[in-house]
């Protein structure tokens, strides 16, 4: 007996040892393929956080649903590009894709609809796999299986080629995502490697990207292609827009491939420095474990695994731009074209401002804030070789594709929050100079109060979103001492009281002369360069004022009048009226999700008191516009805005107002959460009697003591501790409902 036990003792020992040594895998909850349809914009191949290379499947190339090259509605796949955009409203990049194929070669893709007619393959969705750092996918018209992995730099690519055809790659320089080729180079190395560049415009207006490749095994012929002209092998020349490179038969094929954006040298080294093996394996491994130490940041638990995989989904999504642009020995393409070398890190392009600074530099500064200091470097060495703080960035190019100056946000929350890392002096001189370009609409605000709405497009939106920019300025100018400089700047805040119509109760066009545009109506939707608003409707921007929400709510009539017409809001027809506001979607009566400017909206309801509100309509948006299915978005993930408005939702909280200090609760999703923070600390969300139907706050607290505030400061959260949320089917009109436990925003001066 005796024997049995120590037995037993040493298999329960053993047990447990195996199972404390067991790491959690988050990986596996992740599905690149969520919003690859509809209009999430989002690709599903192989990149790390913030890398340079997205190795992933084009189906198209021209087209809204084809921003990101990829959508699940089409069929065949053209080949496979090394650089994309996530989850944008504009296509562009598609940089340097190459295609394997079986047979002889064709030199044009063909449409998505006539795979026969050029060297692109049919595919099926059930032959597609993806996982953070992976994609492989069989190519029916080939009967070829491909699969690619990435380190930083560099992408790694395996072909298993069918025995009996001939094999080969093309390699089309000409391809992008919405943009032309301006100029390119292909040129043979030797028998294992090819080298050369792409440039091109588009949405951008210039981008350039170099590559070297290498292969496995040695290719045994060459035919390049250029202006409608097939050359064969001994009349080629160093602008070739496409080659094919025949292998011998029934081998399998693995190639390497680096980018650089500043010589084909530089790519050069980035291959030899980042894979310098042919292990495909050790690659795969390395890109795996990269992400599982991203996604490891928070431990969540839900109450089904479908939310578990919407949740680590959107971490990956989140974390996907903005892009590297350094070789591995610092050197990069600066924004003003020139070679430089960095002194203080890796830099970054790709900044869709408008959308991240509402929710995704948030969570940077929260869970990654070395990183985000990473991003603030850039944009401050761009301000040094250009003298702009980016807008709407993207390939290393200014596109100003969108409203506001909303850099200045991210580097002020960063200063309010005392992140180091950055100078907060020249920082400073950098958004100043920002906001004192007169450009753009900024002029007119500041000679009239507001923009008149003949004198400028988007009008409305522009000087809303330009008072919020300036308050930041505001609060920075005061920590930094600089209290002539706050008091200009929280007088610009100021400038949106000036287009709220007190008739109306509605945030509206107003000319130079000081009279109403008319004929006014709230639901008319205008676009980007055309109508008093920008990607939306007065409804839409109506209760936009984050950073002076209190006097918003007076202006409007008082908390009654502002929770009716929030009220209206969510209640009423779900219509939008201009066929070309193709961003407005995800409505809930007039709220759409879909797009930006509505993702604070539904937390206003805590301003007033009736917090139970805001948790139905949270609720309601997690619920029915997010799923674990390829139309998971409702709208563009916009370089993880939509994904980031998940994550925090989920775990009950949401910067309504950046730069701040706190975030407003919500309604939490999660059973429980683990957030390891980057000083070392752990704060802990626990949700009891959590359930599908207990979305409604009964009681909360915060390590331990009754917490009746319906926000919570940051810092409570960065020190580390436990949030408790207790939950139930109906709500309790009394927690956070009395004046001192409401989220204050208020410009007092």
């Amino acid at each position: 007996m005796k024997k049995i036990l120590i037995i037993l003792f040493i298999v329960v020992c053993t047990a447990l040892a195996i199972g404390q040594n067991k790491k959690t895998s988050y990986t596996k909850y992740v599905d690149p393929f969520i919003g690859t349809a509809t209009t999430g914009h989002t690709y599903p191949g192989a990149t790390l956080p913030f890398g340079m290379v997205s190795a992933s499947p084009d189906t198209g190339t021209y087209g809204w649903a084809l921003c990101s090259g990829y959508h699940s509605d089409n069929n065949s796949i053209m080949g496979f590009a090394q650089t994309h955009m996530s989850g944008t409203g504009a296509g562009d990049m598609g940089d340097i894709m190459l295609m394997p194929i079986s047979g002889k070669p064709l030199f044009d893709p063909a449409p998505h609809d006539k795979p026969d007619e050029g060297y692109r393959s049919r595919f099926r969705k059930e032959t597609e796999k993806a996982s953070p750092g992976y994609y492989s996918v069989y190519l029916d018209d080939y009967g070829i299986s491909a699969e690619m992995t990435v380190s930083n730099r560099c992408a790694f690519y395996n072909f298993e080629f069918p025995k009996d055809k001939q094999t080969g790659i093309i390699f089309d320089l000409e391809h992008g995502i919405s943009d032309r080729t301006k100029d390119c180079s292909a040129i043979v190395v030797n028998d294992r490697a090819i080298k050369g560049f792409r440039s091109s415009n588009g949405f951008i207006n210039e981008h350039t990207y170099y590559f070297y490749v290498e292969f496995s095994e040695p290719f045994i012929n060459i035919t390049g292609y250029n202006d409608w002209h097939i050359f064969p092998e001994n009349a080629l020349v160093d602008k070739m827009s496409k080659i094919y490179l025949q292998f011998e038969s029934g081998k399998d094929i693995s190639l390497k491939i680096g980018l650089s954006t500043v010589s084909e040298e530089g790519a050069k080294a980035n291959l030899d420095k980042e894979i310098p093996h042919w292990d495909f394996k050790k690659t795969l491994a390395e890109a795996n474990n990269v992400w599982e130490e991203y996604l490891s940041k928070i431990e969540v638990d839900f109450a089904n695994e479908a939310q578990k995989k919407i949740f680590y989904t959107a971490m990956y999504h989140s974390l996907i731009v903005p892009n590297l642009i350094t070789d591995v020995d610092g050197r990069y393409r600066g924004w003003d074209r020139k070679i430089h070398t960095s002194e203080d890190g890796d830099y970054y392009t790709n900044y869709s401002l408008w959308d991240t600074y509402r929710a995704v530099h948030p969570f940077y500064n929260l869970m990654y804030p070395k990183q985000n200091v990473s991003f603030i470097n850039s944009m401050i060495q761009r301000y040094r070789e250009v003298g702009q703080l980016p807008i709407n960035e993207y390939g290393i190019n200014e596109t100003y594709c969108m409203i506001g100056y909303h850099a200045i946000p991210v580097l002020a929350e960063a200063i309010m929050l005392n992140i180091e890392g950055f100078d907060y002096e020249e920082a400073y001189v950098a958004m100043k100079k920002s906001a004192m370009d007169y450009s753009r609409g900024v002029g007119l605000m500041l000679k009239h109060g507001f923009i008149p709405s003949e004198l400028e497009n988007n009008s409305v939106s522009k000087t809303l979103e330009y008072a919020y920019d300036d308050w930041c300025i505001a609060q920075v100018a005061k920590k930094l001492k600089k209290e002539d400089d706050y008091n200009y700047f929280i007088e610009r805040a100021k400038s949106f009281r000036n287009l709220l119509d007190p008739s109306t109760g509605f945030m509206r066009g107003r000319k130079a002369d000081g009279n109403w545009v008319t004929p006014f109506d709230p639901r008319a939707v205008s676009i980007l360069g055309q109508g008093d608003f920008t990607e939306g409707n007065s409804w839409q921007y109506s209760f936009y004022a984050p950073h002076d929400m209190n006097t918003l709510v007076e202006l409007m009539g008082g908390e009654a009048t502002f929770v009716s017409k929030l009220d209206t809001l969510f209640n009423t027809e779900s219509k939008v009226d201009n066929k070309t506001a193709v961003d407005v979607t995800g409505l809930i009566g007039q709220y759409a999700h879909g797009n930006e400017p509505s993702h604070h909206m539904a937390y206003l309801y805590n301003f007033t008191g009736q917090t139970w509100k805001t948790q139905e309509s949270v609720n309601k948006i997690v619920s029915t516009l997010y799923s674990d299915g390829r139309d998971g978005l409702c709208g563009n993930d916009d370089c993880g805005q939509m994904s980031c408005w998940y994550i925090y939702s989920t775990l009950g909280f949401y910067p309504v107002t950046p730069a701040i200090g706190y975030y407003v609760i919500g309604s939490p999703s999660v059973k429980s959460a683990k957030l390891n923070l980057p000083n070392g600390k752990v704060f802990s969300i626990n949700v009891l009697k959590s359930s599908p139907e207990n979305i409604y706050i009964q009681s909360v607290k915060l390590n331990g003591e009754k917490y009746d505030k319906s926000y919570i400061q940051i810092e409570d959260i960065t020190r580390g501790g436990k949030i408790e949320f207790t939950m139930g089917a109906t709500p309790n009109m009394k927690w956070g409902t009395s004046p001192e436990s409401r989220p204050l925003s208020k410009i007092a001066d």
